[in-house]
């Protein structure tokens, strides 16, 4: 059994507990003040950001990084108050840091292509485009992946790396497209008649813009048929409209024309031999 006198009791608290007290009170100051001056920083550094007109996925990206590792240091500091060793304890963050790092190579890659997505901007929500051999819309844009739905309505998640390391197609990056079209008819038929027929569609079409002009032309004399390509600009909204019902109206109006339209054809003749 020890027995604690009085000045025992004194002497212990004046040497431990009351220089612990002290330290853990000014820990606490220390992360208090800290967290709030954090807060405050992080706020101008978003606001900072704002006025770069940055997507808001990527300033919230970038104000949570940049509050984690000045708290990071808030923590650290309180820690160091009370007397821990913090050599030793950013040594070991390092470590894990650098074990965690090469376990998610691939994850990181993705992470730095989402950077690099939200930053240059090569698309937005919303904006249909092809790539890493998927073609859709544009659903959200994260820092590992991005969501696309097709126009059959599947949504599908693109890795960040495979979109960022290969061609990217924006087809609402403009406000127009030309539509590219062809068109055949019979080596017997009036070229001079369809091609009157295919301008005045055109010009008919108010979904056709006036400039640039459309074109309308003869492109080739193929194996069958003579060809038309016809080539109008179009807002990009109206792109598949102007395609799909631009070739029904050809049709309609050829057959009414008495204009055919040729399409590839086998004869096959059978030799009787006794």
């Amino acid at each position: 059994m020890f027995d604690f006198t009085q000045e025992d009791m004194t002497k212990y608290l004046d040497d431990y507990i009351l220089p612990f007290a002290i330290n853990l009170a000014m820990a606490i100051v220390i992360y208090v003040v800290g967290k709030l001056v954090v807060k405050v920083l992080v706020s101008g550094f978003g606001k900072l950001l704002e006025k770069s007109k940055y997507d808001d996925m990527l300033i919230n990206f970038l104000k949570s990084i940049f509050n984690a590792i000045l708290m990071l240091f808030v923590i650290i500091a309180s820690l160091n108050e009370l007397g821990v060793d913090t050599t030793s304890l950013a040594a070991i963050i390092a470590a894990a840091g650098l074990a965690i790092g090469l376990s998610l190579q691939g994850s990181l890659q993705n992470f730095a292509a989402g950077v690099m997505l939200l930053v240059f901007r090569p698309f937005k929500k919303g904006d249909f485009v092809d790539a890493a051999g998927v073609a859709g819309s544009v659903k959200s844009i994260g820092v590992f992946s991005t969501i696309m739905n097709t126009p059959d309505n599947k949504e599908i998640i693109v890795p960040n790396g495979k979109i960022y390391g290969d061609n990217i197609i924006n087809f609402s990056a403009k406000d127009t497209r030309r539509v590219d079209m062809k068109f055949g008819i019979g080596y017997g038929d009036d070229l001079l008649l369809a091609k009157k027929l295919l301008e005045e569609m055109i010009v008919a079409d108010e979904r056709v813009l006036a400039d640039p002009a459309p074109v309308v032309a003869v492109a080739e004399l193929g194996d069958s048929s003579v060809n038309f390509v016809v080539r109008p600009w179009v807002k990009s909204g109206d792109y598949w409209g102007v395609m799909f019902g631009f070739t029904e109206a050809v049709k309609l109006r050829f057959d009414a024309e008495g204009i055919s339209i040729p399409f590839p054809q086998m004869d096959v003749h059978v030799h009787k031999q006794d």
